[in-house]
C-alpha cells in the first residue's frame, strides 16, 4: 500500500515538474530571456565563423540593427547561399544563441528542413495551409520567433509564397504582428556563382576579401528566382523585394578549415594543436582537382575527422 502511494506521489510530483517546465518555457519570450548584445555577437562571428568576411559584416549589421529597433516595419528576412559546410546553419545557430539566453534549446527557434517536412508535391496545397497556421501559432506565442528554412533548394516551388503576407509591411494580420520575427533561408542555390567568383580572384592572385556583397547579391537573387529546382523559383518574395539580403558564403580554403579545427578543440576544452589541426585539414577533399584550393566539405566533417586524429 505504501509503495503504491509512494509511486502515485512520484507521478503527481513529476506532473507538477512538467507543468512548471512548460510554464517556465512559456515565459521565456520576454526581456528576462531575450538578451541581445551586439558586442558579444560580433565577437562570436569573429571567433567562430571563418572565411566569411561578407556574411559576418552583413549579418552583424542586419541583426544588430533589427534587434535595436523597437518598432521594425517588417520581419528580418535573410537568404544565405553557399556550398555545404561553409557556415550557413552555424551562423543561424549563432543568431539564435545571441538573441535567446537558452539559445537553440528554446522553444522559439524553429528549424524546418524542407525536404523532410514537405516531401510530396501532391500535397502542396495542404502544406501551404499547415505552414501558414504553424507560423501564425508560433508568432502568436512569441513575436521574436526565429524560423530557419533549411534546404530551400529542395523545397517545392510556390510553397514559400504562402507566407508572403507574414514577411510584408503589415502592422498586423488577423490580430497578429509578425514584424519582430526573423526568417532565415538556407540554400545551395548560387553556390557555383560564388565559387566561380572566388576562384577567379585566386587565379588572378588577388585576395578573397576583395569580394563585396554588391559583386554577388544581384546574381544570387536572380539565380534563386530563375532556377526552377528551388523553393524561390519565380517567388513573389524576391519579386516584391521582401528578402532583405541575399548573403554569399564563400568556399573555404585550407587555412579556414584549420581555424575550424582549432575552434573545435577549444570547444572541447582541448589545448589547440596547430599540427593536429593541419593534419585534419589536409585529410579532407579539395577542388579543383589539381589546384586543390577549396574544401569540398567545408568544415562540415571537422568534428568527426578530429575524433579520428585525436
Amino acid at each position: 500500500m505504501l509503495e503504491a502511494l509512494s509511486s502515485e506521489w512520484s507521478r503527481v510530483c513529476l506532473s507538477w515538474e512538467t507543468v512548471e517546465r512548460i510554464y517556465t518555457t512559456s515565459k521565456r519570450c520576454d526581456s528576462t530571456w531575450i538578451s541581445f548584445n551586439a558586442t558579444a555577437f560580433e565577437a562570436d562571428l569573429q571567433n567562430k565563423l571563418f572565411g566569411q568576411h561578407i556574411a559576418s559584416s552583413i549579418i552583424l549589421k542586419a541583426v544588430s540593427g533589427f534587434m535595436s529597433n523597437e518598432n521594425p516595419k517588417k520581419p528580418l528576412v535573410l537568404s544565405l547561399h553557399g556550398r555545404t559546410g561553409t557556415g550557413k546553419s552555424f551562423v543561424s545557430k549563432l543568431i539564435a544563441e545571441n538573441i535567446f539566453k537558452v539559445g537553440t534549446d528554446g522553444s522559439f527557434i524553429h528549424v524546418v528542413p524542407a525536404h523532410i517536412h514537405f516531401p510530396h508535391e501532391s500535397k502542396l496545397e495542404t502544406y501551404k495551409t499547415q505552414l501558414q497556421q504553424w507560423i501564425k501559432d508560433n508568432v502568436t506565442n512569441c513575436e521574436r520567433s526565429i524560423f530557419v528554412f533549411d534546404k530551400m533548394d529542395k523545397m517545392h516551388p510556390g510553397l514559400i509564397d504562402s507566407i508572403k503576407s507574414y514577411l510584408d509591411y503589415y502592422f498586423k494580420l488577423d490580430g497578429v504582428s509578425y514584424r519582430k520575427a526573423v526568417f532565415i533561408f538556407l540554400s545551395n542555390t548560387g553556390a557555383d556563382i560564388i565559387t566561380q567568383k572566388a576562384l577567379e580572384l585566386w587565379r588572378e592572385g588577388r585576395d578573397r576579401e576583395e569580394i563585396e556583397l554588391k559583386d554577388l547579391q544581384t546574381s544570387l537573387s536572380e539565380s534563386a528566382f530563375n532556377n526552377i529546382e528551388n523553393g524561390f523559383w519565380h517567388s513573389s518574395l524576391i519579386d516584391e523585394n521582401l528578402v532583405d539580403f541575399f548573403i554569399p558564403f564563400l568556399p573555404l580554403e585550407h587555412r579556414h578549415v584549420v581555424q575550424c579545427v582549432m575552434a573545435e578543440m577549444r570547444a572541447r576544452n582541448i589545448q589547440p594543436d596547430k599540427k593536429v589541426a593541419d593534419q585534419v585539414a589536409r585529410g579532407l577533399n579539395y577542388f579543383p582537382k589539381f589546384d586543390r584550393v577549396f574544401s569540398s566539405q567545408g568544415c562540415k566533417t571537422v568534428e568527426s575527422n578530429l575524433n579520428f586524429y585525436m
